[in-house]
């Protein structure tokens, strides 16, 4: 089992609530909420990914760069 490392990072008190507020919203933990909302960014970025980090085997990925 790999644990998870711990991160910090800085932010108000305004965008603290904004953090919690969206991820009550959709039901997950704030770290959650921040690591899946980095993946939704990446992949509409990248979406084909980098030469570091690869879209899994099965992703769908058309030309124009937006999966269905």
């Amino acid at each position: 089992m790999s644990r998870k490392k711990v991160r910090t990072f800085s932010a108000s008190d305004q965008e603290l609530a904004m953090l919690d507020a969206v991820a009550t919203y959709h039901g997950f933990s704030k770290s959650g909420t921040l690591t899946n909302l980095v993946k939704k960014e990446f992949w509409r970025v990248y979406p084909s990914g980098t030469t570091d980090i690869r879209p899994d085997s099965n992703a769908r990925i058309k030309e124009d760069g937006y999966a269905k």
